[in-house]
């Protein structure tokens, strides 16, 4: 599970930069491993699997219940990305994956709300900060899910913009002509590894690892000592607030170490969640510069994926704040929520089961049976 609130020390800068090197070159490696291995992976299961996605709404909660399990969007919005630009996802079916993967990645703010549980006021301020970032996860699906099933609003807008950064390789084809300078690494581990399945599993774990030592390091380098600087200033205005969430999240490539930094305060009342709400919002938008990175081939459908992430959620933010009667919806129901959980501690963990887990386990295997 991804630290919300990684643990701070005094640290060499040389080391930090150093880490930060290793583990750019670890992910660009772990995608291009991914890549390859899906590339070969053509078993039964992952055929039933790529059938299931066909599905958008299969799509997306597997999308949701793939990152409420590791606890990483940007794991799985950049695998997901290396498995279209490998050919074997093509981009319609990827998009409601990368929504669900949204949606999903917000189960750690909830989480580190429930530290408070035995402290009734706090725990209720708390908690309506963790569920808001769902929240608007949720309504930004609403919106966009329609759009992207009855017109392809999403994927034709990314194949669109995709254009302009690539125009001689088709949508959803191979790119194997297309490689990093990683690939004769790869390729030698493919050979002695010889299992497609292994090696994609190898894959998607060095992803996670390099994921969490790249925010590790670029948090104790750069962002905790300025959050504590600046933290007054933050929450200021809307579109400054959104501003700090996009470039801190941007830099530790996690939305849940961001966002888990608000709860603690909303919860001691240093800020309210009606000014905390904007930041979040940025935060969502800062978090797509990982499937931006990944998208490193000059594959096309690459890029148009790391564009729907980018897309998905600059629109939300837009829709969503700059009309104050549905930018204030998400903040009143997660104030009820937390209101509401207060009475009764048992509502807060039955949300976090069924919005999580039971509820897009059930659809999925209903949907696929």
């Amino acid at each position: 599970m991804e630290s919300w609130e990684p643990e701070i020390k005094k640290s060499n800068p040389t080391k930090s930069y150093l880490v930060m090197g290793v583990a750019l070159l670890l992910f660009i490696f772990s995608i291009d491993m991914l890549v390859v291995s899906m590339g070969n992976l053509n078993d039964t299961v992952f055929k039933e699997l790529l059938v299931a996605t066909r599905n958008p709404f299969v799509s997306l909660f597997i999308g949701l219940l793939m990152t409420a399990l590791i606890q990483s969007s940007s794991t799985v919005t950049s695998s997901i990305v290396a498995v279209v630009a490998s050919g074997s996802m093509s981009l319609d079916q990827a998009v409601p994956m990368v929504m669900g993967a949204n949606i999903g990645t917000t189960l750690t703010s909830t989480l580190v709300s429930f530290s408070f549980i035995m402290k009734k006021k706090e725990f209720k301020r708390a908690l309506s900060a963790g569920i808001v970032h769902d929240l608007f996860n949720i309504f930004t699906v609403l919106f966009l899910l329609p759009l992207e099933l009855y017109f392809g609003f999403l994927s034709q807008s990314a194949s669109f913009l995709a254009g302009f950064f690539v125009s001689d390789v088709p949508l959803n084809g191979p790119i194997f002509n297309n490689v990093v300078f990683t690939r004769p690494l790869t390729e030698w581990l493919n050979r002695i590894i010889g299992i497609p399945f292994l090696m994609a599993l190898i894959a998607v774990f060095l992803v996670f690892v390099s994921i969490k030592l790249l925010a590790t390091a670029v948090y104790k380098t750069f962002v905790v000592d300025s959050f504590r600087d600046i933290s007054k200033l933050i929450f200021k205005k809307t579109g400054i607030a959104m501003l700090y969430g996009v470039f801190f999240t941007a830099a530790v490539q996690s939305s849940t170490v961001t966002t888990s930094l608000i709860v603690p305060l909303v919860a001691n009342r240093k800020v309210s969640l009606k000014k905390v709400f904007p930041f979040i919002v940025g935060a969502n938008i800062g978090t797509t510069i990982t499937a931006g990175i990944a998208a490193i081939y000059k594959s096309e459908a690459a890029i148009a994926l790391a564009i729907v992430h980018l897309l998905f959620n600059v629109l939300g933010a837009i829709v969503i704040l700059s009309f104050p009667s549905i930018r204030i919806l998400p903040v009143q129901l997660a104030l009820y929520m937390g209101k509401k959980s207060v009475q009764s501690r048992f509502l807060g963990f039955a949300y976090i089961l069924l919005t999580f887990f039971i509820i897009p386990f059930l659809l999925i295997y209903f949907s696929t049976d």
